[in-house]
């Protein structure tokens, strides 16, 4: 965009002033506002967005070079858009800043490495003791744009055909994903929602870590599998499509609406061997004990692995909120496995890269559970080109 436009400039302050003051989600805030004002052609959109992107992942560094000391909104665009080589118009909101020592303080200034890739102090820091020195390297691709991927619904398609009536019919070119089998990671940013594919249940937009996590259960038809975090179901979907819709799958969750857009979902997608439970206390777990060939549990996390989609995450968390996670997911796992059958196969999964919600939860949980083996596991770093995940493979014996 060579020209700003007054009025997509106060979307992306007032949709910042939503996020850092109303503490509200980045994805959910943009899907608003780009809702807003049907003139916004798709340049307008996708200025908006990736600059509301952009400046939730770099705030701390926006504020330092523009030495921003207020909850000035304004002044984060204005910092952002002269870091970009943005002509500035001369609109009142930006007459406060000093381009000359914006564009100074980028090329000359010297900062931490907690403030160059924008990052709290403390969040940086344990990030740092806890993972090492790969943590500088994995931080940079965090703070890289999301790839578009999809799940191609093997219910209803193969990926071959669905990679090819994206292109025919809308021009979407993608890419397959090689060791995974129903992957297409798009060429570049593209509104999927509105084509009859997506409407038609064609395909689910799912990133390639969270694919692998089904397949690690390596489910077959007629299975009885829990998924026992369900959320809004995206792992239970690719669970049904992998046991051909044969068998049951009891997706949980303790939150009802999540379960209500699995349902919907689920109709879109053509699978029918879903049944959704409201997780009301330990009741429903142990009305299940023993009963189940494959278990799922996606813990709730501290979401590191995925700031690259959420980037507001990491100025929300703090070290309590992550020490309650991880109280939180030892409860998970110590009253869970109870449902399992001698025999049955059970993964632990989060989107964190932090040891001491993945490996070192293992660990613990394997040495309080002398009757459980752990078959394999596997960190997934956002250096690869993909979301940050971890998942373990655990056998009842």
């Amino acid at each position: 965009m060579t020209k700003l436009h007054k009025n997509i400039c106060e979307a992306i302050v007032n949709a910042l002033e939503n996020i850092f003051i109303h503490h509200k989600y980045t994805d959910k805030v943009i899907e608003h506002t780009l809702k807003s004002d049907s003139r916004w052609g798709s340049r307008d959109r996708k200025f908006i967005a990736e600059n509301i992107y952009e400046i939730v992942r770099y705030l701390r560094y926006i504020q330092n070079i523009g030495n921003i000391h207020t909850h000035d909104y304004w002044a984060y665009l204005g910092t952002w858009l002269a870091m970009q080589d943005t002509p500035l118009p001369d609109w009142q909101e930006f007459h406060n800043l000093d381009i000359a020592q914006i564009l100074h303080n980028k090329q000359y200034g010297l900062y931490p490495d907690a403030v160059m890739q924008s990052f709290p102090d403390w969040l940086f820091d344990k990030c740092s003791t806890e993972i090492g020195s790969p943590w500088l390297d994995e931080v940079i691709h965090l703070n890289t744009p999301a790839k578009l991927v999809i799940r191609t619904n093997t219910l209803k398609t193969n990926i071959y055909e669905l990679q090819s009536k994206l292109l025919n019919d809308y021009g979407f070119a993608t890419t397959q994903v090689p060791h995974v089998e129903h992957a297409l990671v798009f060429d570049q940013k593209v509104n999927i929602f509105q084509t009859a594919l997506f409407k038609e249940g064609y395909f689910e937009i799912q990133d390639i870590s969270s694919q692998l996590v089904a397949s690690y259960l390596s489910p077959n038809p007629g299975m009885r599998v829990v998924d026992a975090c369900a959320g809004a179901g995206g792992k239970s979907l690719h669970i049904a499509a992998l046991m051909q819709n044969k068998g049951q799958i009891i997706s949980m969750d303790v939150s009802q609406w999540k379960l209500d857009e699995l349902k919907k979902r689920a109709r879109r997608a053509g699978v029918y061997n879903i049944e959704t439970r409201l997780i009301d206390g330990y009741k429903n777990i142990k009305r299940l004990a023993g009963m189940a060939d494959r278990l799922l549990l996606d813990v709730p996390c501290s979401g590191l692995g995925v700031l690259r989609r959420n980037p507001d995450a990491k100025w929300k968390l703090t070290d309590k909120s992550i020490n309650d996670t991880i109280a939180l997911q030892q409860e998970i796992l110590d009253k869970y496995h109870t449902m399992l059958k001698p025999g049955a196969l059970m993964v632990y999964a989060t989107c964190s890269i932090l040891p001491s919600e993945n490996e070192h939860q293992i660990k613990m949980f394997l040495e309080n559970n002398s009757n459980f083996e752990l078959v394999k596991q596997q960190t997934i770093w956002p250096s690869q080109g993909y979301d940050g995940f971890f998942m373990a493979l655990v056998k009842k014996k």
